[in-house]
């Protein structure tokens, strides 16, 4: 967990990492892994840099953002490192939260440790196949009873209460994601990038049409099968990537996995081949049931979620490659360039369920 684990190319200097002042201060905060220290950096992830530390036979993760093009609100460490220690004690599953670092000269950002959970990250069909067909069925239920019991979560009695306004979830995210867009176009354009105006329509047509909130749960903001770790059973071990999470409308976290979860004989999957293409995993229908089942919410507008997902997933997308063309690293520099092509079938997908 997570990803794919591949040593740095200078493994006395990771990308992103200070030895010299970092080792110290996981000596001071972390005796139960003393050093000496292998930092190899986790390729996979294309927001945070990830790092699985080894300490003798034991072993953890550090987080820390990009090295440069950090967009306003996106990669907060101290969100996620207290989302996962207010979360372990509850039904879901996440990794234990070791230590927060506040203080930058340590590393240049702000980082988090947390512990390590041994398991599949199934990111494409190679890794969904080492996995049998029980287990991948298991894997898609099992990923859909988590998010069910992340929504039956009570903020307040967990401590999360103020970790977001309760009400107007869909306004301010309409809001953010979009200056997020704006922001990453103009460095973009800088770099010969063109904006997509499809992203520009489908948001002004996701405000007009958003439906009311029903209720307001703890929201993770990007669920989906590659951020949990899964065991060879199937079962969810635990899920990550909790920088963005937030309290607001649960119907969105079910709309965004749908975004993702592809399905077998799809001509044109917008994000490449994903896992869930493989022989054994629930169809959409099946989650969306089961969701409705489990949660007891009425998914009647789930297309506008949906929707809404593509859209947000474009935002992001058009973020990634303009971090990139601008020089920051975030861990995974394969495949860039089809990036663009996403966000525009992404925007694209959005207008035609808006339609």
């Amino acid at each position: 967990m997570p990803g794919t684990a591949t040593d740095s190319a200078d493994p006395t200097n990771p990308e992103g990492l200070t030895l010299g002042t970092l080792v110290p201060w996981l000596e001071q905060h972390l005796p139960a892994f003393p050093p000496p220290y292998r930092f190899t950096l986790v390729a996979g992830g294309r927001s945070n840099l990830t790092y699985r530390v080894t300490s003798g036979s034991s072993e953890f993760v550090l987080r820390r953002p990009p090295t440069s093009h950090v967009l306003p609100t996106a990669h907060d460490m101290a969100r996620e490192h207290r989302v996962i220690a207010a979360l372990g004690p509850t039904s879901v599953p996440v990794p234990r939260a070791l230590a927060y670092c506040d203080d930058t000269n340590v590393t240049g950002a702000r980082f988090y440790c947390m512990s390590y959970v041994d398991g599949h990250i199934l990111r494409d069909a190679d890794s969904a196949s080492l996995l049998d067909e029980k287990a991948r069925r298991r894997a898609g239920e099992s990923l859909v009873e988590v998010l069910a019991s992340l929504h039956d979560v009570d903020p307040d009695a967990v401590g999360l209460g103020d970790l977001g306004p309760r009400d107007g979830y869909l306004e301010r995210q309409l809001r953010r994601w979009q200056a997020q867009y704006e922001r990453s176009s103009a460095t973009g354009a800088a770099h010969g990038l063109d904006a997509v105006p499809a992203v520009e329509v489908a948001h002004a047509r996701l405000v007009d049409a958003a439906p009311p909130q029903a209720d307001t749960t703890i929201v993770h903001g990007d669920y989906r099968l590659d951020n949990a770790v899964v065991a060879p059973s199937g079962d969810i071990l635990a899920v990550l990537d909790w920088e963005i999470c937030t309290l607001g409308d649960p119907l969105a976290d079910i709309g965004l996995l749908m975004v993702y979860w592809a399905e077998p004989g799809e001509l044109d999957p917008v994000l490449g081949v994903a896992p869930t293409v493989l022989p054994g995993f629930p169809s959409r229908s099946e989650l969306r049931d089961l969701y409705g089942s489990r949660s007891g919410r009425d998914l009647a507008s789930l297309d506008y979620y949906i929707a809404f997902g593509y859209w947000k997933l474009a935002c992001i997308l058009q973020g990634v490659v303009s971090r990139y063309l601008g020089g920051a690293g975030a861990g995974d520099r394969s495949d860039i360039g089809v990036f663009v092509t996403q966000v525009k079938k992404l925007a694209g997908r959005a207008l035609d369920l808006l339609s």
